[in-house]
Order: structure tokens, then C-alpha cells, then sequence
């Protein structure tokens, strides 16, 4: 993209979290009750240090395509873990090449400490892809 956009720039950051010991009604009811398609779980209740990830796709997956019940599956039995992260100076370019290589659509930003700040999806990237367009074009006619 060539941009100076950085994960940091454009990243979600109010991220949805839940804890080890929650259950998968508990993810569900966030996911409903936030209108997103996935959930970080974290170690503990203060949530800064991500363990893994459920999207609605683990849920039908790994526990109703299986016919498990729902009520009886731990979250750390379906979470994709470890987690890929990016820091929030990584560009968005490489955000985005390591979200195609990975075939994910979402990465957990976390600092230094590795504490979670934020997380950019798919969607984060699209909304200012009229914008990059928009430098893509500019740069071409100051060539």
C-alpha cells in the first residue's frame, strides 16, 4: 500500500474480551450482545494478557458440526491459540500481508509488554482503502 498508516492508526480499541474460565454460552451472549463475530479470551479478568481467539466459525466448527454439546466444551478446548499479534507501529501493509498468509482475518495488538491494546480486522483495513486509493493516485500523477 505504501501508506505511513500504521495497526495503531486504525485498530479497534475497545476489544471484547472473556476469561479461561467462562463458558461458550458466555461467548455467545457477548458475540450477540457486542454484534461481532469473535471473542479474545484472556488469562484473567483485568484482560491484558491474550491467550487465544473464538469466532463464531470455532463455535459451528469444532462444537455443533461435531454434535458436542456446547454447555460441557471448555473455551481453551476450541480457542485458536497461540495467538499471531502485531504491535501497533507495524504498517498496515505488513498487517495485512501477515493477515493473507495466515488466512486470518483479525489480529490482537498488543504493546511492548505484550498487554493487549486493540485489534485490527479485515473491516479496519477496508474502511480507509478509499483512502489509500486516494494516495495510491496521487503518487501516480507526481510521477
Amino acid at each position: 500500500m505504501g501508506s505511513d498508516l500504521r495497526v495503531g492508526d486504525i485498530m479497534t480499541k475497545e476489544v471484547i474480551v472473556i476469561p479461561f474460565e467462562k463458558s461458550i454460552l458466555d461467548v455467545a451472549k457477548l458475540m450477540k450482545k457486542h454484534a461481532i463475530g469473535s471473542v479474545i479470551v484472556v488469562e484473567d479478568t483485568e484482560g491484558k494478557r491474550a491467550k487465544g481467539i473464538i469466532t463464531e466459525r470455532d463455535i459451528v466448527d469444532k462444537i455443533l458440526a461435531k454434535g458436542k454439546d456446547p454447555y460441557q466444551v471448555p473455551i481453551k478446548d476450541i480457542m485458536s491459540a497461540p495467538l499471531r499479534v502485531v504491535k501497533p507501529d507495524t504498517t498496515i501493509e505488513d498487517a495485512a500481508k501477515a493477515m493473507k498468509e495466515n488466512k486470518i482475518k483479525r489480529l490482537p495488538v498488543v504493546n511492548d509488554n505484550n498487554e493487549l491494546i486493540g485489534i485490527l480486522s479485515e473491516n479496519d483495513i477496508m474502511k480507509i482503502f478509499p483512502m489509500v486509493v486516494d494516495l495510491i493516485e496521487e503518487k501516480a500523477a507526481i510521477s
